[in-house]
């Protein structure tokens, strides 16, 4: 069995790569709050502790099963409060933080722990963007976020290559793509969000990536077997 375990397949991208997975045969796992699908588990992300027993228990019986590949994909992320940082609360920081880098490391601890034994081939992908690599006024903590988990796939990847029966650890840039991130983008304030202009006219342009053509060339990617720590970026 071919198995597929993706966070944040209630929408956008990760329900365009559970799509792109099922139909390439394999196996899903989808991992968010809504829980959507018959093949999802609920989880609140915000919520590490809750979440680390929820990523444990739903790996456990999948560990024993006889698998010939498996692709865990760290997909779900919240841009946070855009505007100055001053603007956020204290608990609005600490749930942005809990999502985006909490919860995606204990996602990523639980599936090199649960089956970092198994023989078959392993890849972990964390699902980044231009934001890891680049400041933007307003995204300070969704910048953060994604700059913070490209480096801890780094050193992943290098924990693994110490190891018999490595998991392949890997980000991917998905570039900018029509999805509720984006609605979310174009509704700033130009006082919170500068750059807000160059979103508006990539959409009005129709320069916006549709999430299925996105998420076929992220499987792609991923099939290709890329050099382990490495920053892979969709392209058309």
């Amino acid at each position: 069995m071919r198995l597929a375990i993706i966070t944040g397949g209630s929408r956008g991208l990760g329900r365009a790569l559970c799509d792109v997975y099922l139909t390439r045969g394999w196996s899903v796992l989808e991992l968010s709050r809504t829980a959507p699908h018959p093949f999802s588990v609920q989880v609140d992300l915000s919520d590490p502790t809750a979440s680390a027993d929820v990523f444990a228990r739903s790996f456990e019986s999948i560990a024993r099963a006889d698998l010939s590949e498996i692709v865990a994909i760290g997909n779900a992320a919240v841009l946070g409060p855009v505007g100055p940082v001053e603007h956020a609360s204290a608990d609005t920081v600490t749930r942005t933080l809990n999502v985006n880098i909490v919860s995606a490391i204990l996602f990523a601890r639980a599936f090199v722990s649960s089956f970092q034994e198994a023989v078959c081939p392993k890849t972990f992908v964390n699902i980044s963007s231009g934001a890891a690599a680049k400041g933007y006024a307003g995204w300070s903590l969704y910048c953060a976020c994604k700059a913070a988990l490209e480096n801890f796939v780094r050193s992943v990847a290098l924990e693994q290559d110490l190891r018999p029966h490595p998991v392949r650890a890997i980000s991917i840039n998905p570039g900018v793509m029509d999805t509720a991130m984006q609605t979310e983008v174009r509704a700033a304030s130009p006082a919170d969000f500068p750059q807000l202009d160059r979103f508006l006219r990539l959409h009005r342009e129709g320069q916006l990536a549709a999430p299925t053509a996105v998420a076929s060339r992220i499987t792609d990617i991923v099939a290709s077997r890329p050099q382990p720590g490495g920053v892979y970026s969709v392209s058309f």
